[in-house]
């Protein structure tokens, strides 16, 4: 059983950054993937952005240029680093990792976005 804790949320103002942490409970490396999604009020949950075991990088096209996902592998750390932030960013932010068919959910950390 994997284990994911997010941590890092919180309330900022349009145009500022924050720095989402996802601490992984083994090596980032045995996993397919870890991404992270995002649940905004009365929407369905969405992906943002992902990284593979071999450091690739995917991201929605809503974010692209603004959001960068990374890893310190020495930490079993993934990180969500968002700048230029905008309301419609506001969201419950979840960090979910995959190996093979099985996929693993952290609690989620809110991120709120005011105009």
């Amino acid at each position: 059983q994997v284990q994911l804790v997010e941590s890092g949320g919180g309330l900022v103002q349009a145009g500022q950054s924050l720095r989402l942490s996802c601490a992984v409970s083994e090596s980032t490396f045995s996993l397919n993937t870890i991404g992270w999604y995002r649940q905004g009020p009365g929407k369905q949950r969405e992906l943002v952005a992902t990284i593979s075991s071999g450091g690739s990088t995917n991201y929605a096209d809503s974010v692209k240029g603004r959001f960068t996902v990374s890893r310190d592998s020495a930490k079993n750390t993934v990180y969500l680093q968002m700048s230029s932030l905008k309301p419609e960013d506001t969201a419950v932010y979840y960090c979910k990792a995959r190996r093979g068919s099985f996929g693993y959910w952290g609690q989620g950390t809110q991120v709120t976005v005011s105009s």
